[in-house]
Parts: structure tokens; sequence; C-alpha cells
């Protein structure tokens, strides 16, 4: 089973956008990130792996979840200020969700095949809650 909030905090924070790969604690750690031209390829203190591209306003990631020995692909869209994402993980899981900036506040939306529904609020004040 997917854990949404510690995905989409971790990720939020580490990237600006949710992805569905997370470590089982709820402690966040930093990755290590490896940049080129065209695309960004992180690691945690986890052993977890994603690698992310963008073409437009589309951004592609694709990673490994060391956890639940699984490996997913998602694909975020963006129209101004909201993004939708749908996601896959090689396990059969689905989701889908959104993400919408109202100022410094990022509202993330997501729902998972596995019945898993969050709603997580960022925002440079408060944090994430």
């Amino acid at each position: 089973m997917v854990r949404v909030s510690h995905i989409v905090v971790g990720l939020v924070l580490i990237l600006g956008t949710p992805v569905m790969a997370a470590p089982p604690s709820p402690k966040l750690t930093r990755a290590l990130c490896t940049r080129s031209a065209t695309l960004l390829a992180c690691v945690d203190a986890y052993d977890n792996r994603y690698n992310v591209a963008m073409s437009g306003t589309t951004l592609y990631l694709r990673g490994f979840e060391s956890a639940g020995n699984r490996s997913w692909a998602q694909t975020n869209s963006r129209y101004g200020a909201l993004t939708f994402f749908t996601g896959l993980a090689s396990d059969g899981e689905a989701w889908v969700g959104t993400i919408q900036k109202v100022g410094w506040t990022t509202i993330s939306r997501v729902s998972s095949s596995s019945g898993t529904r969050s709603r997580i609020t960022c925002d440079r004040v408060m944090g994430c809650r």
C-alpha cells in the first residue's frame, strides 16, 4: 500500500510535485540528486530512486521504491496554477491527483486504487499538514 502522505510531502518539498514512492518512515530525508540538461536523477537514504524529465508543461517521473520492491511511473501535466497527475506501479496500483497552487500555498489531492485518499496542504509559513 502506498503511504500517500509521506510520498506527497516528501516530494513536494524536494521537487515541488508529488510522486508515489517514499521511505516507510515519517521522518523526511533529503534526496541526493544529479542533474543533466534534460534529466534529474535522485536517490534517498532508503535507496528509493527516481528520475525526472520535463517536456513543455509535462513532467515525466520514473522510479523504484525499495521498501515495496516495485517500480513506478507518473506523468504530471500543468495547466496554469493546476497540475493533474496519474501514475502506475509495477504491482498494478494506480493513482490520480491534482496539485493546486494558490500564492505560497500548494494543495495536493491524490486517490489510489488501493483505496487511499489524501489531501496535503503545504505553505512556506506553516509547512505541510
